[in-house]
């Protein structure tokens, strides 16, 4: 009996064994992932090997684009003039703003000056106060208020109509004297005032002192007068006059009273007239823009009159920045004519007195710019880091330097520096362990 079951149990494992066979035989085959991570590790490692060679190909092309652009600015026309150029361009204007005038055009301006500056002149209008006196008994005659008529006529008793066109006050007394000495008078003293003078009103408007209405006298025309008559320019007046007439307001004039030959053609011109416009313009703010390489780029503002250097205004703006070395400067400068100029300073030379520390005008832009050289600084400074030092790290203990000697002294022996010191120290230590009660 026992041996038809082993039979048995061998037949039926041999049936099963021969059906694991047949499925795996019939079973379709998968991959082989023993080497699955060797292939892992050399894929990482090619990809390692790629990622730096992108790396360095990538700092390869900065490089070369780096020393392209540098190269290339390095290469471009450099379109400012140098400061020795600028500063005969200067004194070129200045020569020929200050032109001698002839002989000719002197007396003219004189004429013009004593003319329009000089003593009042009568005209229609005028009310004159008029005495005279004299030893004769016919010369009692009381003073009488006459005035000038549009035809620059007066009329006095006994002599009648008298011409006193644009006459200054002495010259019509002269006038009066002989109209009476000696046809009516054998001798006699004439004193002429200005009781009362025909007005011209004009509005005075701008930078002025007292801007509104101003009454000017018959000869006082003009627009000095004008302003004075306004209680003169303001301190933040410019210079600059702006004259409209009323009858006709398109033909706008502008002047530049702070300009003797301006000045002049302003004394020339036809008198003012009632309603005219005068405006007196404002200075322009003292204004400085300094920007580029600086610490703090900005518009710097002055008081008129105030003058301020080169280096001045780089001090102001906080200096030139450390972290990069700039050495160059361009100032731009608006020409009389309207034109900019582009002058090139060299700041290095300028701050150790090798050349001159110019001033700066209102409006001057002076810029720090990049150059090749502050470029490539301001590359290395953004990308590249340089790292170095030395650390040392020593700790030991007041104990362990003490007994060091006794360590290395006892170290055959097996002893400790607390047994060197103190060798019947575990005495004490299970004297006191035992004194210990549970």
């Amino acid at each position: 009996m026992e041996h038809i079951v082993a039979a048995a149990y061998i037949g039926r494992e041999r049936r099963m064994n021969g059906s694991n066979r047949l499925a795996r035989e019939t079973a379709p085959s998968r991959p082989d992932v023993s080497s699955l991570p060797s292939r892992v590790f050399r894929l990482r490692r090619l990809n390692l090997r790629a990622a730096k060679s992108g790396a360095h190909l990538h700092a390869a092309s900065t490089v070369a684009l780096l020393l392209m652009a540098v190269l290339a600015a390095g290469g471009c026309n450099d379109h400012r003039i140098g400061l020795g150029e600028f500063l005969l361009l200067q004194q070129q204007i200045r020569d020929r703003t200050a032109e001698s005038p002839s002989a000719d055009q002197v007396r003219e301006t004189s004429a013009l000056l004593d003319r329009k500056l000089g003593p009042y002149r009568v005209g229609p209008g005028d009310v004159l106060f008029v005495t005279l006196v004299s030893t004769d008994d016919a010369g009692l005659f009381p003073p009488v208020n006459v005035r000038v008529n549009y035809d620059n006529e007066i009329v006095l008793p006994i002599v009648g109509t008298l011409n006193v066109a644009d006459l200054p006050l002495m010259e019509v007394e002269e006038v009066i004297h002989r109209s009476f000495v000696p046809a009516v008078l054998t001798d006699a003293s004439v004193h002429v005032t200005l009781a009362e003078a025909a007005p011209t009103n004009v509005m005075v408007i701008g930078a002025v002192t007292a801007p509104g209405m101003v009454r000017l006298r018959r000869t006082e025309r003009n627009l000095l007068f004008a302003i004075i008559g306004a209680g003169g320019a303001s301190d933040l007046a410019s210079g600059k006059v702006t004259l409209v007439r009323l009858r006709t307001p398109s033909q706008a004039l502008t002047l530049e009273l702070t300009d003797p030959r301006e000045l002049q053609s302003a004394l020339a011109l036809e008198p003012l007239a009632d309603g005219d416009i005068v405006t007196v313009h404002a200075a322009a703010p003292n204004t400085i823009f300094v920007g580029g390489l600086v610490n703090a780029p900005q518009a710097q503002f002055y008081s008129p009159g105030v003058q301020i250097s080169v280096l001045q205004s780089i001090a102001a703006a906080g200096g030139l920045r450390t972290d990069i070395y700039p050495r160059e400067g361009t100032l731009i400068r608006r020409l009389p004519d309207g034109s900019d100029v582009h002058v090139k300073l060299d700041l290095t030379r300028i701050a150790t007195a090798k050349d001159p520390n110019i001033l700066l005008a209102a409006g001057d832009i002076l810029w720090v710019p990049h150059t090749p050289a502050t470029r490539i600084q301001d590359f290395i400074n953004r990308n590249i880091f340089l790292r170095a030092g030395v650390s040392v790290n020593y700790t030991v203990t007041g104990v362990e330097f003490l007994n060091r000697r006794s360590l290395q002294s006892n170290n055959a022996g097996g002893g400790d520096a607390e047994q060197a010191f103190d060798p019947f120290g575990f005495l004490t230590r299970n004297a006191t362990l035992q004194s210990l009660t549970p």
